[in-house]
């Protein structure tokens, strides 16, 4: 199978070789580096729901690949049971989380990519579907390297910035976005200093951004979601920067649990607040951030820590993996095309695309 990201560089989560998908599993992390082989779609839609992969962008590349292991599945059939099964494989994997619009947009395309060519031979269908596949994420890696440079016009030299769940290449393959632009920030010598949110309740601000950050010798600390507020009072905070899974038409933003949060106190402080996401992650159907569907997760991510207890069984649990921010409470959303501004419902115009 023909692939332009067979070669996996240094920090890609998601990479895709002889015919399978390579995740390095992020619930491992900060203990171990380990690298997952998929070889179903159903492996992948695994994956994206237990968090082994995820971060926006990393679950519709992964999703796009995952599609073509349907297909993959099918070698040896006729066009239509190719098709059925990269069909299928685009229901279990679409089904798999409904927040990050990243997801839907990659399977869009591979569903797209299905009906090109009515005199297909197999052959010809499933070396379109890895085309396709491959575009996905070369399309994710390059709009994020320039969303990354994009984003040093909003970090000043010697800036405090919060930044809240993952955002670096884990979640993006291999710039990241909001955190990227933190990563590139230092790599330029401006001398940040970055407070990363534990981000509870599964610590991806902990186990993974501070991970990020420790391995580019990003000076940082790590501060509890609710010492938030604190660190902006002191002043020890210039700006907050977070990543998005879906962003309205209106510039209304989901992101991870506790982002709307940070989005009152920064404005409460007069401290800008930025979103770092590409195009891929604007909806331009969803009017605004009412219409976005917030997942729900499992209560024990709430009533549990490390496999430990830490509430009695069966306590009532309400545990939105998401909120939505309101537009009005954000200062600029950094994208591919630079940093838009209000209103939003014009400067996002030929985004997500």
């Amino acid at each position: 199978m023909s692939g332009r990201i067979v070669t996996r560089e240094p920090g890609d989560s998601v990479f895709f070789r002889d015919g399978r998908l390579f995740i390095i599993d992020q619930t491992a992390l900060p203990a171990a580096i380990t690298i997952l082989e998929l070889h179903t779609p159903e492996d992948v839609a695994g994956a994206i729901r237990r968090l082994a992969v995820r971060g926006a962008m990393a679950i519709g590349v992964a999703g796009a690949y995952g599609v073509l292991l349907g297909a993959l599945q099918a070698a040896g059939g006729d066009v239509e049971e190719i098709r059925r099964a990269a069909a299928g494989a685009v229901s279990i994997i679409s089904a798999s989380r409904p927040t990050a619009v990243n997801l839907f947009w990659a399977c869009e395309r591979m569903e797209n990519a299905l009906e090109e060519g009515a005199e297909d031979s197999p052959d010809i269908l499933t070396r379109r579907l890895g085309q396709r596949a491959d575009e996905i994420a070369l399309h994710t890696i390059e709009s994020n390297r320039k969303l990354v440079e994009a984003g040093q016009e909003v970090v000043g030299d010697g800036a405090g910035v919060l930044t809240h769940c993952n955002s670096g290449p884990l979640a993006a393959i291999r710039h990241g976005t909001a955190v990227g632009v933190l990563i590139e920030a230092h790599r330029r010598g401006k001398g940040i200093h970055v407070y990363v949110d534990e981000t509870r309740p599964l610590l991806q601000g902990a186990r993974l951004t501070a991970w990020e950050l420790d391995r580019e010798g990003v000076p940082y600390t790590l501060i509890t979601d609710s010492t938030a507020a604190q660190v902006m009072r002191r002043g020890s905070v210039d700006l907050v920067i977070t990543g998005a899974d879906r962003i309205a038409a209106n510039g209304d933003t989901a992101n991870k649990i506790g982002t709307y949060g940070l989005a009152v106190l920064a404005g409460e402080h007069g401290i800008p607040f930025y979103i770092a996401a590409p195009g891929s992650t604007v909806d331009l159907e969803c009017a605004h951030g009412s219409r976005i569907v917030i997942e729900e997760r499992d209560a024990d991510e709430v009533r549990t820590c490390a496999g430990r207890a830490t509430a009695p069984p069966g306590s009532p649990v309400y545990n939105p993996a998401f909120d939505v921010t309101p537009a009005k409470y954000i200062s600029g959303i950094i994208t591919e095309r630079g940093v838009l501004r209000r209103p939003y419902e014009e400067s996002l115009r030929g985004s997500g695309e």
